[in-house]
């Protein structure tokens, strides 16, 4: 038996799909993942909250996809809460992830909506923020001000100073 001393090596560059923001997940075939969200009324929750043997009281826990926009979550998120159904209210989304190099959580804002209303942020989706598994979803919710549209900011931006 002869063996062959010649040895072929090829290279094959091969690049990964990349997933772009606007790829949808197909919701018949794929399952849906289990997305912790936690509001709170004027504030976002500290990242010190979501220590392991610490329970939050304002957890709501909602299966979705990675490809679940702030609208949706924002309506999801209005259903069970109906003092957030009025006009103008602002919901400001934030990411909470592991930092494990530091061995704490971190937050990331990644964009608002309002009630009644657009920002400009509705359609961010969960992949687009660079959302991961196993992410929590913090939800800052704020009246929309003495109008009833947008915040205090923006009235001092509607109304003439003189």
């Amino acid at each position: 038996m002869g063996v062959d001393s010649r040895m072929r090596s090829d290279v094959v560059q091969v690049s990964p799909k990349k997933e772009s923001k606007s790829d949808p997940v197909d919701r018949e075939k794929t399952c849906p993942m289990l997305l912790r969200v936690f509001h709170s009324k004027g504030r976002h929750n500290r990242p010190d909250d979501f220590a392991r043997n610490q329970t939050l009281d304002n957890e709501l826990q909602v299966y979705t996809w990675m490809d679940a926009t702030l609208k949706e979550i924002t309506n999801l998120v209005r259903g069970v809460n109906p003092e957030t159904r009025k006009k103008g209210t602002e919901f400001h989304f934030a990411i909470v992830y592991q930092d494990t190099r530091m061995n704490r959580y971190r937050v990331k804002e990644i964009g608002k909506t309002i009630s009644g209303g657009k920002s400009g942020d509705e359609n961010i989706s969960l992949q687009g923020s660079k959302f991961q598994i196993g992410d929590f979803m913090d939800i800052a919710i704020r009246d929309g001000g003495r109008n009833g549209h947008g915040s205090m900011r923006d009235d001092r931006r509607r109304y003439r100073p003189y």
